[in-house]
């Protein structure tokens, strides 16, 4: 063998490791999808999730990876679904304000977005909205102060009003806030306040 010969071949030995290296492909992303019910009635809103993240410059399954999972109307699998993402190593955990207790207790280092919450302070989701802390932020309908208000028109409307009935899904947090937040102080005056829970 001549000795160009051998030291091309040697050459190309060498770097054939470094080259199958660069070529392999880097870890994209990923985003960890939590959504409360099925995947068919959240359609609407993953379609415009995706968009928007198109929009800022993230494609799925070019830039980004998007892992869904579907608690489908189950609160319990919330947990289970976070514990998963913790497995798979999401980079951060896209969820609705309902989730982010359960989702808390899974880890406390991947950001957790909330799209929706009622009363993400008086859930312990954040310490404040001006500076969350923690790893958890997102978007605040701040209607814990609403059922009140609604209560204030109603007795307006309807002086006279001695009963109303209020019905809350003990599975989710902000409805018994709200429920409390009903039966609190004296907007009602003299009506007798019943709260059904199921």
């Amino acid at each position: 063998m001549r000795r160009r010969e051998f030291i091309t071949l040697l050459g190309a030995a060498t770097t054939c490791p470094l080259t199958a290296r660069a070529q392999q492909p880097r870890k994209l992303p990923t985003i960890g999808f939590l959504g409360a019910g099925t995947s068919s009635v959240w359609s609407q809103w993953t379609v415009a999730f995706v968009q928007r993240l198109h929009e800022l410059g993230w494609v799925e399954g070019r830039t980004v990876t998007i892992e869904y999972r579907w608690a489908e109307g189950r609160p319990e699998r919330y947990s289970e679904i976070a514990t998963e993402f913790v497995r798979l190593k999401v980079d951060v955990i896209a969820t609705v304000g309902s989730a982010v207790p359960a989702t808390m207790q899974v880890t406390t280092t991947i950001p957790i977005v909330f799209a929706i919450a009622v009363d993400p302070i008086g859930t312990g989701a954040v310490a404040s909205l001006a500076k969350p802390g923690g790893n958890v932020t997102g978007f605040s309908m701040q209607t814990i102060e609403l059922p009140g208000k609604r209560i204030e028109l109603l007795r307006a409307v309807l002086p006279d009003l001695l009963q109303l009935a209020v019905i809350a899904n003990v599975g989710y947090p902000a409805a018994l806030h709200e429920a409390a937040e009903v039966q609190r102080g004296d907007r009602i005056r003299s009506a007798d306040i019943r709260v059904w829970h199921f």
